[in-house]
């Protein structure tokens, strides 16, 4: 008997991956938490049945999350995660020294669990002694901050269920009130493809150009994910994303990255005519 993950991307449109086993499943107070594994993708993680991860992309999500404001800030000492309970994110953040304190904040503490047994790639840097893990609902976190953070990186699920306080203009807001005076926020900026999906990108990039002086949005492809093509929001106080680009100074990093360079930084703010208009819509 064969074994599918199906995950439902418009009332018309599945996308299936066969599924070899299911390693882990389970219910936190929050949600259902699944693991499976598969030939093609490796293990994937899924939240309520919706995909969040797989070893085989999980890589271009995350190198494009944390490399992109990464190299535009000159010198981020403290960053905020919220959301991000995988640990991909603090796995890029890590690799560099010049980072001194990386907040996470993840309201849900079974899904690290979870990640830290089944998923260690991904998983593999909460030990690092500049990482704290906070397990709370992250709007209410940020709510307390003031200008304490170089970088937010909001690493959230889709804006419902547990992820929905993360795409309100209140959120937005707070986050704009936590960065210093020339912090950048980015964030998972949803997809432009698919109606119901482009509806929500509107409305959070709406929220987000009221908040912040300089509102950008980039893209990548990442081919488990609703369409495949994938958005991301960058938003700062002062930088713009590639007027401020360090090429120079990133590359002297000498990182080994397999999706994100500082060539294709560039290239990722320039969007398909299509995404242009939707943004434009609300701006």
């Amino acid at each position: 008997m064969e074994l599918w993950f199906t995950e439902k991307h418009t009332p018309t449109v599945k996308f299936s991956i066969q599924v070899d086993r299911q390693l882990y499943c389970g219910h936190s107070e929050f949600q259902r938490i699944d693991v499976f594994d598969s030939k093609e993708f490796g293990r994937f993680l899924t939240l309520d049945g919706y995909m969040m991860l797989t070893e085989k992309d999980e890589f271009i999500y995350h190198e494009m999350i944390v490399h992109v404001p990464m190299a535009v800030h000159p010198a981020p000492k403290k960053v905020l995660i919220i959301g991000g309970g995988d640990g991909g994110a603090v796995r890029e953040l890590t690799r560099y020294q010049s980072i001194e304190q990386i907040d996470l904040v993840e309201i849900d503490e079974l899904v690290v669990e979870v990640c830290k047994k089944h998923l260690p790639h991904t998983a593999c840097c909460f030990g690092d002694e500049r990482v704290s893990v906070y397990y709370q609902d992250g709007l209410k976190f940020v709510r307390r901050c003031e200008q304490e953070y170089d970088l937010i990186i909001v690493d959230s699920t889709d804006p419902f269920g547990p992820g929905e306080g993360l795409f309100t203009k209140e959120f937005y807001g707070n986050c704009f009130k936590a960065l210093k005076e020339d912090g950048i926020m980015v964030n998972q900026h949803e997809s432009a493809f698919y109606q119901d999906d482009a509806v929500a990108m509107q409305r959070a990039h709406k929220r987000i150009v009221d908040s912040f002086p300089i509102s950008r949005v980039y893209q990548a492809h990442i081919p488990t994910y609703p369409s495949g093509h994938w958005l991301f929001g960058f938003a700062s106080k002062k930088y713009y994303p590639i007027e401020d680009l360090k090429a120079v100074k990133w590359n002297a990093l000498g990182f080994k990255t397999r999706y994100y360079n500082t060539k294709l930084h560039v290239g990722a703010f320039a969007l398909p005519n299509y995404v242009e208009e939707l943004l434009r819509d609300v701006e």
